[in-house]
């Protein structure tokens, strides 16, 4: 037996299983498989399920309630071109990233940091957020079960001011004293009970406030609970735990009908509306360009914002239902279908939006700006209003809170399908085979937690998460996926991976946008949003709820709650590193020998495309084992004439400082059997 003193001998045994490798994977690109691909973590039963999730989950409450209004604000059908503008540049880039990531590695948002464990903070993020988000989604979903109930009679209860809830302002919109202050279009904030004096308020605003909210003056008052509001909460818990009780199996099927029916109820409801007289008014308004409104840097902002969130990226969802696809799946389609779907919905929905309050103005004289509104206060107060007037307005109010019902189930299904692979994910020895109860335990934590917002004052607790949640996380989030995976991980390097999927490379215009194009806007989002940044606020102009330093304190915390996991485990990354400070920042930046495909055969394929020092890491830190090598390294007897062995005792020298090792320990300690020669 003699050393080595080179790493020339290292040659044959490597290049000897590389040969034996690629003969092993010599087989087409496209396999036909029955059942699972992924034995372990399992995948969508068919394409439809993940392409409807992914719509379902994208297509949310915003493209309804929020959409619409900024296209009217900012300049009608010419804030489309400033909107599709960013849909190109940052939503699809986002989309196809996230899609073509958690495909690539079978893997949820926490576990799938194994790319560059400095950064799984990122992880945690995501299911923070998400976890966030889910609390008071939910609450909306409660709302929305207590107005479709609401609706099983023949009179509608907000279509007068006949009832025991109204106060001496309540009045009919056509009644409205001209001099008087008429406008409701704050109460997408949910105004506040108490009234300036001489204001008039529509029966659908004070069913809203005092009936299904019975709201209090401010969050230092919450009042009782509203048991009607609990036990609609109840439900909506329910029945998510129902249909993600099987994951995706279940999940994948219920949206055959949560995300395709929404779609009929808007076609039914846009019929009805530009049917109804004045509806071509309100159109006009939604559709024809003030082309001086480009001109305008808060309209290209707001465009920007919309997308951004519209599309879906930095809550984990996206990652976490791509993990369940088949690995050869067309993602690359996938990425550009969702996000046109999204912003298309988003079109359509304000045709029915925009006919409706045309409706509206022609019938009651009212000003457009008394009329349009954004947020909860559209569906919940003036299409609400605007259903009364229509004939047979029960059965379209059925129609219309189903649908908002089906809407945000579907990115509720989302949000909550990441929490549970998250964990399960992470610590898969533990809680692979319990899902079901991590499912009902996350059911009932969010349910506990989410009570407190069904309370009289509630609302004020919601508006508090909905402010601060999200508003700087996501945007930091999605930034340091551009970074890590353009360039810390490397795009020519993704971009072979997404070749292993494809059976080709993606065209060079997505490796711009990861690394620069998308990256610099989302920037340019994150600095606007701060400094347009205000504390949260509740209520109409004219009679704005001002929150105490105390309950800013506690949004400020929520927002941080998402981001310290970064530099926490960033942190944790390097010390539990070996060698100078240097040493472990560089190691922590490269991938785990866990990262890779997770279905064998795929992984063998990708561990062919390495270098021969990366692959002998991956196999020595894992245990794993492609031909001509066991386990361990060593090329098997008889390669070449060659027997070679990486020592037990330097594996975990290969795991922990593998810049440094992999050359010492191949160059000294890969010996040679003399005899063999």
């Amino acid at each position: 037996m003699t050393n080595l003193d080179s790493e020339a001998p290292t040659v044959a045994p490597i290049e000897s299983a590389e040969v034996a490798l690629k003969s092993k994977l010599d087989q087409p690109l496209e396999v036909e498989f029955t059942g699972d691909e992924n034995k372990q973590r399992g995948n969508w039963t068919g394409k439809m399920d993940f392409m409807l999730s992914c719509i379902g989950y994208a297509v949310g409450l915003g493209n309804i309630w929020r959409f619409p209004y900024l296209c009217y604000k900012n300049g009608g059908g010419a804030f489309l071109i400033p909107y599709f503008c960013f849909l190109i540049l940052c939503g699809m880039p986002l989309v196809f990233l996230e899609m073509s990531f958690g495909q690539f590695s079978s893997l949820s948002p926490i576990a799938i940091w194994k790319i560059c464990p400095i950064f799984k903070g990122l992880g945690y993020g995501m299911v923070i957020i998400s976890g966030i988000v889910c609390i008071y989604y939910n609450i909306i979903i409660a709302w929305t079960l207590f107005y479709l109930v609401s609706s099983f009679r023949a009179q509608l209860p907000w279509a007068s001011c006949l009832n025991y809830w109204n106060t001496d302002s309540c009045a009919q919109r056509s009644s409205f004293n001209e001099s008087a202050n008429a406008s409701i279009a704050n109460a997408s904030q949910m105004a506040v009970a108490a009234n300036v004096s001489g204001r008039k308020v529509t029966p659908s605003e004070e069913f809203w406030k005092y009936r299904v909210l019975n709201i209090t003056s401010g969050i230092e008052d919450l009042g009782g609970i509203r048991w009607e509001l609990f036990a609609a909460l109840l439900v909506a818990w329910v029945l998510v735990f129902l249909c993600l009780v099987r994951g995706v199996k279940s999940s994948g099927k219920v949206v055959y009908v949560t995300a395709i029916f929404p779609y009929l109820v808007l076609i039914l409801l846009c019929i009805r509306g530009v049917t109804l007289p004045g509806a071509v008014n309100g159109l006009k308004l939604y559709l024809l360009p003030k082309w001086h409104k480009l001109l305008e840097l808060t309209v290209w902002a707001d465009a920007a914002m919309q997308i951004f969130y519209s599309v879906g990226a930095a809550w984990g969802a996206l990652i976490t239902m791509s993990s369940y696809n088949r690995f050869r799946n067309n993602c690359l389609r996938d990425a550009v279908i969702v996000p046109l779907l999204n912003c298309g919905t988003s079109v359509f929905a304000g045709l029915v939006i925009f006919s409706i309050i045309g409706f509206i103005q022609s019938e009651t004289g009212s000003p457009i700006e008394d009329v349009v509104d954004q947020g909860p206060g559209l569906i919940f107060v003036v299409y609400p209003e605007a259903l009364t007037k229509i004939f047979l307005s029960p059965v379209w109010s059925v129609l219309f809170f189903l649908m908002i019902f089906t809407v945000g189930l579907d990115s509720q299904f989302g949000m909550f399908e990441t929490m549970i692979s998250a964990f399960t994910d992470e610590f898969p020895k533990r809680l692979s085979n319990k899902k079901i109860l991590i499912t009902a335990l996350l059911v009932a934590v969010e349910f506990g937690i989410g009570v407190i917002c069904v309370t009289r004052g509630g609302i004020f607790v919601l508006q508090i998460m909905d402010w601060y949640s999200s508003t700087f996380s996501l945007m930091i989030i999605s930034f340091f996926e551009c970074v890590v995976i353009g360039w810390i991980y490397g795009a020519d390097r993704f971009y072979r991976d997404i070749e292993l999927m494809l059976g080709r490379q993606p065209s060079a215009w997505w490796r711009i946008c990861w690394r620069f194009i998308t990256p610099a806007i989302i920037l340019c989002i994150f600095i606007i949003s701060i400094v347009n940044h205000s504390p949260v606020t509740y209520g109409p102009e004219d009679n704005k709820y001002r929150y105490p330093k105390w309950a800013i304190n506690i949004g400020m915390c929520l927002a941080l709650m998402s981001l310290l996991p970064l530099p926490l485990l960033a942190a944790v990354a390097l010390y539990g590193g070996s060698g100078s400070l240097p040493e472990r920042l560089k190691n922590a930046l490269l991938p785990s020998p866990e990262w890779g495909p997770m279905v064998e055969r795929f992984r063998d394929q990708w561990l062919s495309q390495l270098s021969s020092q990366e692959r002998i890491r991956t196999l020595a830190c894992t245990g794993g084992k492609v031909e001509g090598f066991d386990q361990h390294g060593s090329a098997a007897p008889g390669v070449a004439g060659v027997h070679g062995k990486v020592q037990r005792e330097d594996e975990e020298d290969i795991c922990l400082n593998p810049e440094s090792s992999l050359k010492t320990v191949f160059a000294s300690k890969l010996t040679v059997d003399s005899s063999a020669n």
